[in-house]
């Protein structure tokens, strides 16, 4: 996404602009030959072309950068912004990417441990504190970050992970995106309300937000027609287009304004959006942010 949609995105109504922090395109969605930027540097070029939207990796694959030098990015886009940098962040999931770049990608637990180490770096560091740690997976020694942000970052974690990911929330994060299927939200917010209470933490201090997936036209026609185009570039088959419409909020301005709508209604605060099949055309973007604006109420 390149500066022009992101301008695009802000004058739509959106709040936040949010990249991917892949080097690969996901798979189905596209081949690892497609072109994809670094998610940091592409940020702070957006910064450039927009005034009030916040700036954020949706999420921040852990396992590719030292906490150390992720602080430092992260501090670098809120000054080039002028304060509207978000720390988007997970454990990190694409093996196949890890293995073809030679990121060490190593097992469920140890993404998990080294998230956890990581945030004991980057939160004080992002706090005008100098964090050490000896870690077993990272070590920091009096790590100063100078200059300061010029405003609180807030920290999202992303992910749904019962025992590990939503008490890793409640702990150190200001904002929580929930992935999985929209019926499991009541579940996941009620878990994490529970970390909360044990651990001293005001639920109400954190903004819970969803990853919903959308393809969105004016008519069921024209959505259709979009899929085919890009269906045809990408190389999609028949199962690949049905699983699209199964799998999105796929549907015309009614359908998806009420899916939003249903999603927002089990205690959301806010949701994020992607647009896989059409999000390339500014008046599909426009569109949707129209419609969740609607649906936010």
């Amino acid at each position: 996404m390149g500066p022009t949609a992101s301008e695009d995105r802000e004058a739509a109504g959106y709040d936040r602009v949010m990249l991917m922090d892949h080097f690969y395109q996901l798979p189905i969605i596209g081949a690892p030959e497609e072109p994809m930027f670094e998610c940091y540097s592409m940020l702070s070029a957006i910064a450039q072309h927009t005034e009030k939207v916040r700036l954020s990796a949706l999420v921040t694959g852990n396992t590719y950068r030292n906490p150390g030098l992720l602080a430092k990015t992260l501090t670098t886009l809120d000054h080039v912004s002028h304060g509207r940098a978000t720390l988007g962040i997970g454990a990190g999931w694409f093996e196949a990417e890890h293995l073809a770049l030679g990121f060490e990608f190593g097992t469920f637990t140890e993404r998990f441990e080294k998230l956890e180490e990581a945030l004991h770096i980057i939160v004080p560091m992002l706090c005008g504190e100098q964090p050490t740690l000896h870690g077993k997976h990272y070590t920091a020694v009096d790590a100063v970050n100078s200059p300061a942000p010029l405003s609180k970052i807030p920290i999202m974690i992303g992910g749904q992970g019962e025992k590990k990911t939503l008490r890793m929330v409640a702990q150190y994060a200001d904002e929580s995106n929930l992935l999985g299927e929209v019926k499991d939200i009541p579940r996941k917010l009620e878990v994490l309300a529970e970390h909360c209470d044990r651990l001293g933490r005001d639920r109400s201090e954190i903004a819970v937000t969803k990853l919903l997936m959308v393809a969105v036209a004016p008519t069921l026609e024209e959505l259709e027609a979009d899929l085919e185009a890009i269906a045809q570039v990408k190389g999609w088959d028949g199962a690949t287009r049905e699983m699209a419409r199964n799998v999105l909020i796929f549907g015309d301005v009614d359908t998806v304004g009420e899916r939003i709508a249903e999603a927002v209604s089990l205690g959301l605060d806010g949701i994020t959006v992607d647009l896989p099949v059409n999000g390339h055309n500014p008046e599909r973007v426009e569109l949707l942010g129209e419609i969740a604006l609607k649906a936010l109420g």
